[in-house]
């Protein structure tokens, strides 16, 4: 009897209890929010899967990129500084009081640092020069606007540069010149379109110090007027000089005046021959360079 009521049970419970299914355990992780593990460790988990499966223009985007890309907006709402020497030294060099704006289109005078000492903008697009673009920068010595299209400087543009030794306006479309600084040693107007109305008859009568003239390839009809005695090299070859007198270098009414300093003038590519005019040079220790005959 027990041996029939053992293959009963056998036959009947047996097979239900193969086609139950298993027990379904989730492998579940739990943090304890007491021990080592921190929040920042948690979002860095959450990151690394997410960042298997990011992708952007085909490519897998990383970590990093994907962090940045969720920070903090404040990063990006932090005020621009309030210092008004980084725009200009960004787009500049600026070094050692020194100033590099050289061939960047820039359109006008760039705000300097305060101790600028010299300036270098040659090969741009600047057009006018302003008073105000110098107006509290009096530590300039050496300022370089050479290539260029300036037409206009206003007047008393340079009036504050005291200490302003050396001024370059080469290659520009200058039609006359500025009031120039008292402390000159060098002022170089080469290549503009100035004609001889376009320079006032004391323009450098109170530059005592100046020793280097440079007005070549201008439209100048006569030499200019009352050239200081410490000037060592004029140059005004290739302009439309067609006379000069007694007077331009020398004294008519002093034959023993001789101009000791004056070492070089250049007069060639000019509409005059200097043969006609010798006691023009009388006082000179080299006759200048130009056509005689």
């Amino acid at each position: 009897m027990k041996t029939l009521q053992t293959t009963f049970f056998l036959f009947v419970f047996v097979p239900l209890a193969n086609s139950a299914p298993p027990i379904q355990q989730e492998s579940l992780q739990f943090y304890e929010y007491d021990t080592d593990v921190t929040m920042e460790s948690l979002i860095q988990q959450d990151y690394e899967m997410q960042s298997k499966d990011i992708r952007k223009d085909g490519t897998n985007v990383s970590l990093d990129t994907s962090l940045r890309l969720q920070g903090d907006d404040s990063e990006r709402n932090v005020p621009p500084t309030k210092d008004t020497n980084l725009p200009t030294c960004l787009l500049c060099v600026c070094l050692s009081g020194s100033v590099y704006c050289e061939e960047i289109d820039i359109e006008a005078v760039p705000p300097l640092p305060k101790e600028t000492a010299y300036l270098y903008a040659r090969f741009n697009k600047i057009k006018r020069i302003a008073v105000s673009d110098f107006a509290d920068i009096t530590t300039l010595r050496r300022i370089d606007f050479s290539g260029n299209r300036i037409e206009e400087i206003e007047d008393g543009a340079f009036s504050k540069l005291l200490l302003l030794e050396e001024l370059s306006l080469a290659e520009n479309r200058l039609l006359k010149l500025p009031v120039l600084p008292p402390k000159l040693t060098t002022f170089n107007a080469n290549q503009n379109r100035i004609k001889s109305r376009g320079i006032k008859a004391n323009a450098f009568k109170k530059l005592t110090n100046l020793a280097y003239l440079y007005l070549g390839h201008n439209a100048l009809e006569s030499v200019p007027l009352n050239l200081p005695e410490s000037l060592r090299i004029l140059h005004l070859q290739y302009n439309n000089i067609t006379t000069i007198t007694d007077d331009t270098f020398c004294k008519s009414n002093n034959t023993r005046y001789i101009r000791t300093s004056m070492d070089e003038i250049r007069m060639e590519g000019n509409p005059i021959l200097l043969a006609k005019h010798v006691n023009a040079f009388s006082c000179l220790r080299t006759l200048p360079v130009g056509t005689y005959y």
